[in-house]
Parts: C-alpha cells; sequence; structure tokens
C-alpha cells in the first residue's frame, strides 16, 4: 500500500504500523496534561484529564475536565464546543456552522496522522506527496473539506513535528481565517502494532516567533477497538 509514495511518508508508514498489524483507523485515548487558558505571555496552564474517540475523516469527541478552585469541564467535536464552570454555568458555546466545522476538521486530520496512521493510508481521498527528504504531506478531503498536513519525519521514521495552515479565530481580530498550528511529538511506545507518540504539544501560530503551546498532552492510555472487541 506504501510502495509508491514519497520515501518520507514510506519511512514513517513502516514505522508506524508494523507488518501484520489490522488496520484499525478508530482509536480511543485517555490523557492527562496541561491545557493553557491564557496566552504566551501569560500561559496559565491548568492540569487537564480529557478523553477523546478519534475517527477520521468523519469526526471526533473530546471530553475535557480542568479541576481545580474553579473546575471547567464540557467538550469539543466536529459540530460544537460546549464549556461549563461547576458543570453549570456555560463559559462557551459554539458550532453549528461551517466555520467551527472545517476548524475542528483541521485538527481532525492532524491528529489522525500521528495517532491512528491506519486512517491516512493512501486511498481516495488520502494524497501523500514529498516535501523534502525530511518531511511528507498528506491531504485529507471528505465531503466539503480538504486539509493538508506535513509531516517531519526523522532518519528511523518517527514524526517528530506536524504542522498545517488551519482554519481558525485565535487571533487578535477573532476573525477566521488560515493560520499555522502544530506541534511536537515525543516518546513513542507500540500499542497494538502501531507506534504511536505519548507526548504531544501543540499551539496557534507553530514555527512563528509568537508559537504558544497552550496543549501538552500525556497519553495514560490508547487502544484501537476492533471488530473482536466488544
Amino acid at each position: 500500500m506504501v510502495a509508491a509514495l514519497p520515501e518520507p511518508a514510506q519511512r514513517f508508514f513502516n514505522f508506524a504500523i508494523a507488518p501484520g498489524t489490522p488496520l484499525l483507523p478508530v482509536v480511543e485515548i485517555a490523557m492527562g496534561g496541561r491545557f493553557g487558558l491564557g496566552s504566551r505571555a501569560a500561559p496559565n496552564y491548568r492540569v487537564m484529564a480529557a478523553h477523546q474517540i478519534l475517527a477520521a475523516p468523519h469526526g471526533f469527541v473530546w471530553r475535557l475536565q480542568l479541576p481545580g478552585l474553579v473546575p471547567v469541564s464540557g467538550s469539543d467535536s466536529h459540530g460544537w464546543t460546549r464549556f461549563r464552570i461547576f458543570g453549570l454555568l456555560p463559559v462557551a458555546r459554539m458550532g453549528g456552522d461551517a466555520d467551527h466545522a472545517r476548524s475542528a476538521y483541521g485538527r481532525c486530520v492532524a491528529e489522525a496522522v500521528f495517532w491512528s496512521p491506519a486512517a491516512v493510508l493512501p486511498r481516495p481521498g488520502v494524497v501523500w506527496e514529498g516535501v523534502d527528504a525530511e518531511t511528507a504531506r498528506v491531504t485529507v478531503s471528505h465531503g466539503a473539506f480538504s486539509q493538508a498536513v506535513d509531516l517531519r519525519i526523522d532518519g528511523d521514521g518517527r514524526p517528530v513535528a506536524m504542522s498545517l495552515l488551519r482554519w481558525s479565530d485565535a487571533n487578535a481580530a477573532k476573525a477566521y481565517r488560515w493560520q499555522p498550528f502544530g506541534g511536537r511529538l515525543s516518546d513513542f511506545r507500540e500499542v497494538q502494532g502501531y507506534r504511536l507518540p505519548f507526548e504531544i504539544e501543540a499551539g496557534n501560530l507553530f514555527g512563528t516567533s509568537e508559537y504558544f503551546a497552550f496543549y501538552r498532552a500525556r497519553v495514560i492510555d490508547i487502544r484501537f477497538p476492533g471488530s473482536g472487541d466488544r
């Protein structure tokens, strides 16, 4: 399936998926870490606990809890963003429009590249191309949306960084536009035949002097539900 791909993409898949591994595109992830509610200058990191089901390119659901004196909890998906203080008082309620869906689709594709590599194997709607000796680009198209993600791959095939132009309103104007997003991947471990990063940092304006890594996740558990897993 990968023999005709550019060499960096071949190197990535040969690292990420062991021979004979069932190709399971849906992944379930429990994670901890820190989530920044502030800015680069004042990040206001909070301890987080989250659970995610990722089924690219169709969508995802991410449930987040930020415990503390003022606990925040809620969920994010391709269709909505809803967060509350003390589980009662709404602090964020968005979604149901094309801008939110396009932004969420970018996240869905970017995370699938490193957490569910079987979902981005070459097929109709998934196109790989070489950028340089260390970088491969995948473009995933589904319905009205198309998203390109660049993956920087080391000599052993590890995807050490990912970057993309994401449709986002995380800017001073609070206006949706294409802007850099991305992050770094580390602590690779084998799970059900897949080699996956257990440490992820990501944020807006990746690759610029304004980069703010508001998302610093540590995988606690990750699994690929299959036909034999009930």
